[in-house]
């Protein structure tokens, strides 16, 4: 469990460098398509593979996800990013380019100061948030 999470650590950051350094950000102004978070990024084991040969399921953000989301075509917009729960699923509805990229680094933030500042603590409280959001009938 302690070499999940230092994967899981060690993710997050690569995560939020690629974020902060603009990544997800065209760097063409001929690029039409938009860039999503964590599918356009080193970070997804599919990244630059089209064809999609690796399962989700051995990505190291599926443990993230809410147990009845790892089965949707990209379980990694269901991670609950705050504590209304909301998910880049919903966030990509609303938001701009830009206020998506604050609410997901805010949420990396968040979450490897919770990794680093308790050596016990369970990955799952993104989606301990997202429960709780649920149950009171937040977005979700």
């Amino acid at each position: 469990m302690e070499g999940d999470k230092q994967n899981l650590l060690s993710a997050l950051k690569a995560e939020l460098e690629f974020l902060e350094k603009g990544g997800y950000r065209h760097t063409s102004p001929f690029s039409v398509w938009p860039r999503f978070i964590f599918e356009d990024s080193p970070t997804c084991l599919n990244f630059y593979a089209p064809d999609r040969p690796h399962p989700c399921s051995e990505c190291v953000l599926i443990d993230l996800v809410p147990l009845d989301r790892r089965d949707a075509k990209i379980p990694c917009r269901h991670i609950p990013l705050n504590e209304a729960g909301e998910t880049l699923d919903n966030v990509y509805r609303w938001a701009t380019a830009e206020e998506t990229e604050t609410i997901v680094a805010n949420w990396l933030k968040a979450t490897i100061r919770k990794l680093e500042g308790s050596p016990t603590e369970e990955c799952s409280l993104p989606i301990a948030a997202a429960q709780r959001a649920q149950s009171a009938g937040g977005r979700f």
